[in-house]
């Protein structure tokens, strides 16, 4: 063979190893994302400092800070009911929002599971035994790996950046799950001897994620109604599409728009979901009220501006 047609056949082959990596990657990154916040989410974390003790932290209900959608953590360290999380599904990040003493809030990008291979990101621990600035963290592998359903979910495994001078552990991340530790602690290592780790996940009471290596058995709190607290009605009216967006209306089979004189704008018939979009005709400024009520015949009532 001649040497010119080895240095072809050599390029060539270097070029179809080029072509696969990244077609091999692109489809690593395109395939089909599994949400964290799709439903009531439930995390049961370990520590083993004098014998293993299991805590247990929760999404219960719904709230609207700053005109967003969120959902309200409740249980362990949050029963304060002040830490919010949101999830941009398109984007494939988790936010959190904390509120602040002076009235304020402040949200936190918490994970970014768009990220690829090399890539990095700004870690933020609020609230949490970890650094809260904890510095550049950039993803050093992306394996999928089977959880309790027997499907693969993507395993992000993070190390801090060449340039990071504050921490030192390495971190996993679980599509669908959040961090191995604390849900707002991202960087934070899962050592189930020191701070703790995730032993148990659950999605609408069915186990996602479990791990028991420390601990024999964990259950869901779902379906014990008394941990609730029950969710207040909360919207936001739309003005340049006329739709009020509302929230918490499960027990809820009539609503009435009326405004502050007490005029009845509007009625709905509902079938008691969880959340939905009210169609109305534009609304001039003013104060408005839904009234809804639920099978016993009780009231709630919820007022909004619109300006």
């Amino acid at each position: 063979m001649s040497s010119i047609a080895k240095s072809y056949r050599k390029n060539l082959t270097g070029f179809l190893i080029a072509v696969f990596a990244i077609f091999g990657q692109a489809k690593i990154h395109s395939q089909q994302y599994e949400p964290l916040l799709n439903g009531f989410n439930e995390w049961h974390f370990t520590n083993c400092y004098f014998g293993c003790l299991t805590d247990t932290y929760f999404t219960n209900g719904d709230t609207i800070v700053n005109n967003t959608f969120y959902k309200v953590l409740d249980g362990y360290h949050y029963i304060s009911r002040s830490f919010w999380l949101r999830e941009n599904q398109g984007l494939r990040q988790v936010f959190l929002r904390i509120a602040q003493a002076n009235g304020s809030s402040r949200e936190y990008l918490l994970y970014d599971f768009s990220l690829g291979v090399g890539d990095s990101i700004d870690m933020k621990n609020p609230i949490t035994p970890f650094y809260e600035d904890a510095g550049y963290y950039k993803v050093d592998s992306i394996i999928p790996r089977p959880l309790v359903d027997g499907n693969d979910y993507r395993h992000f495994y993070l190390s801090p950046s060449t340039s990071n001078t504050v921490s030192t552990n390495t971190c996993v991340w679980v599509e669908g799950v959040g961090s191995l530790s604390l849900i707002n602690a991202p960087s934070g290592f899962p050592d189930i001897n020191q701070v703790g780790a995730l032993s148990c996940f659950f999605k609408n009471g069915t186990p996602f994620y479990v791990n028991l290596d420390s601990i024999s058995s964990c259950a869901p709190l779902l379906g014990q109604p008394d941990l609730k607290v029950q969710p207040k009605l909360q919207g936001i009216y739309h003005k340049n599409t006329g739709v009020l967006s509302l929230i918490n209306t499960q027990d809820l089979k009539t609503l009435m728009l009326t405004d502050i004189r007490g005029r009845t704008i509007n009625t709905l018939l509902h079938e008691q979901e969880p959340s939905l979009e009210w169609p109305l005709e534009s609304l001039n400024n003013g104060l408005y009220f839904v009234h809804g009520r639920d099978q016993r015949g009780s009231w709630v009532t919820l007022k909004f501006m619109v300006d």
